[in-house]
């Protein structure tokens, strides 16, 4: 396992090795997740791309720190990760906060992008209302009293069945999520607020949605992609919140079409 300390916190992550000429793919988890969600489609992609995942702070194997958090506070940690790395001119492929975590990293280190992936995402999500209600709901009662719900907006009907045993595995994800963490990174997204700087853009961006996504719907994820300059849309059938999970074989077919073109002028090494 690889750790790396930055901004006081210990971030676990994982490096595939892939082409020196090809631009570093970088997998931003989702709240309530950890990098194994990207499971099946870093193995897709591994040995065409080089690539880098890794739990965010309160996530997985990273630390809780001090939270709650704002979503500077997560792009600071990727900023770390990433000059730790030496890793420029990446592609950032985020998953809904994770999402936000691309945009605004972009925002402050444009000289670290390459091009963008946003899958189910927008530059705000949801209401503080909304996420006042979900941090006392895990303050009062733990993650897995809210886990159900959660689960439905995370996936579909098909992938909920009863006889899919990678659902309860996924559900397991989830609760066994620090809470400190949880809830600190439920105020981060609650305090963004990114919209103008989606507005400014100048990097090719891929933006995907499940067509069943229950926290950022189709049209939700249209607006931002209408908003970001020359983006492109892409919607995924029989997926919810996390395509990575219940699709992988499209998303990663997605992203290996997006950048073909942004790389087949380049030389190969080797």
């Amino acid at each position: 396992m690889q750790f790396v300390r930055v901004n006081g916190i210990t971030l676990h992550h994982q490096i595939i090795g892939g082409p020196a000429h090809r631009p570093v793919i970088v997998f931003i988890n989702s709240l309530g997740t950890d990098y194994r969600i990207w499971r099946d489609v870093l193995v897709r992609l591994a040995g065409d791309y080089p690539l880098v995942a890794y739990d965010k702070r309160g996530h997985g194997l990273s630390d809780v720190g001090a939270a709650p958090y704002s979503i500077d506070d997560h792009v600071d940690d990727l900023i770390g990760l990433l000059e730790h790395l030496n890793v420029t001119q990446a592609v950032l492929c985020g998953l809904s906060v994770g999402g936000l975590i691309a945009q605004g990293l972009y925002a402050r280190r444009p000289d670290l992008v390459r091009a963008l992936v946003l899958c189910d995402t927008a530059p705000k999500i949801g209401s503080p209302e909304m996420w006042d209600a979900r941090i006392a709901a895990v303050k009062a009662n733990g993650i897995e009293h809210i886990a159900d719900m959660v689960m439905e907006r995370w996936f579909t009907p098909h992938f909920r069945r009863s006889d899919n045993l990678d659902y309860p595995g996924y559900r397991n994800m989830m609760i066994r999520q620090p809470a400190d963490g949880y809830i600190g990174t439920c105020a981060a997204i609650r305090d963004a607020d990114l919209t103008e700087e989606a507005a400014r853009i100048a990097v090719p961006t891929l933006c995907v949605v499940g067509d069943q996504d229950g926290a950022t719907p189709p049209d939700v994820v249209l607006a931002m992609a209408r908003l970001i300059p020359d983006a492109r849309y892409e919607v995924i059938s029989g997926a919810g919140h996390i395509p990575c999970v219940e699709q992988p074989e499209m998303l990663s077919a997605m992203i290996t079409a997006f950048l073909t073109p942004l790389v087949s002028g380049e030389k190969q090494h080797g």
